[in-house]
């Protein structure tokens, strides 16, 4: 296990190194000066070519680059073009709430999609099946942004049982420990916080985890139904194994590798899907910062902000290949 640990570091290192080279690339790619892109049209020659200077813009691509490099080993992800505010700090002030969005999401994903793809192999061809891969190939099918709309129409506008939008109501007050709201107001005993806190996150993470969701229940069900085939299944009835042994002793570990690597995968695409999910609905996380930043031309923070969601995902995708040799120790001999 630990020969496979330091292979995959191994491959991490080029990886982060590309995504460095990727990013950087961004702001020479981009049609126009980024310096007078900020100041605006009205700007004059000066400014511009001072902001330049200021940004390096004026020193030769190489250097730009080595420059860049040294700044990320000393953890310098530069200043916002608009708050002049280290771009870092900014971004884990927000940093929390997409977390907190996100794993709740993933949970509601990863506990419904689950269970209905194992239910779904279980009784294949019923009325359940039909209708529960009806649901998930509609769920793949809804754009994040608009389910969101209906979602706050029906619950919010409508019905009025689910606050339109925001992290968290005015007449509530939590002490930040870890950022995370439900955390927080658990750990100070504020219940009354913690359950508004817990509505307000229902119609976003449900919107963020619809996608996820429905994978995750095609993926279990067609991996289900391919481990249920197999001759040791047959053994385990034949030795008089419960019929719950079989399925979620024997069956569904196995069963379980590509779904794990389904998960990590989602869990990582859902810091983007998170960036219209928190424009529909005003959280205040990283995915709505980053959308202001494109409306104010803020290069740094487009910059920085790519580069940290592109290290976390690889980060995750790391930990996933871990959870998978865990899972099968074949994976590690390869």
């Amino acid at each position: 296990m630990f020969s496979y640990i330091i292979k995959r570091l191994f491959w991490t290192i080029p990886t982060i190194f590309g995504v460095t080279l990727l990013v950087f690339s961004m702001v020479h790619l981009t049609p126009g000066d980024p310096a007078a892109a900020i100041l605006g049209d009205k700007a004059n020659p000066q400014s511009i070519a001072d902001l330049r200077a200021q940004m390096g813009l004026d020193k030769p691509l190489y250097e730009q680059y080595i420059i860049y490099i040294k700044n990320l080993a000393h953890g310098n992800f530069g200043k916002s073009a608009n708050s002049d505010e280290p771009v870092m700090d900014e971004f884990l002030d927000r940093f929390p709430a997409t977390v907190e969005l996100s794993l709740v999401a993933m949970f509601f994903a990863v506990l419904l999609g689950i269970s209905a793809g194992i239910v779904s192999a279980v009784k294949r061809y019923s009325i359940f099946d039909y209708g529960s891969m009806f649901g998930a190939l509609a769920g793949v099918s809804m754009p994040v942004f608009w389910l969101g709309l209906v979602l706050i129409y029906f619950f919010s506008v409508r019905l009025g049982w689910l606050p339109v939008s925001g992290r968290l109501g005015y007449e509530y007050d939590i002490d930040h420990i870890t950022g995370l709201y439900l955390v927080d107001s658990l750990l100070t005993d504020n219940m009354p916080a913690f359950w508004d806190a817990l509505k307000h996150l229902i119609l976003p993470a449900i919107a963020l985890g619809t996608i996820p969701m429905a994978i995750i229940a095609r993926m279990t069900r067609s991996s289900m139904i391919e481990v249920m085939k197999e001759e040791y299944i047959k053994t385990a009835r034949a030795k008089g194994c419960s019929r719950f042994q079989v399925i979620f002793i024997h069956a569904l570990r196995n069963a379980m590798m590509p779904v794990v690597t389904i998960i990590g995968l989602m869990l990582g695409s859902l810091f983007a899907g998170a960036i219209l999910t928190e424009t529909t609905f005003s959280w205040p996380g990283i995915g709505k910062w980053l959308v202001n930043a494109v409306y104010q031309r803020d290069f740094p923070v487009i910059q920085s902000t790519t580069l940290i969601i592109a290290i976390i995902f690889i980060i995750v995708n790391f930990i996933v290949d871990l959870l998978y040799a865990f899972i099968n120790p074949k994976i590690r001999l390869s």
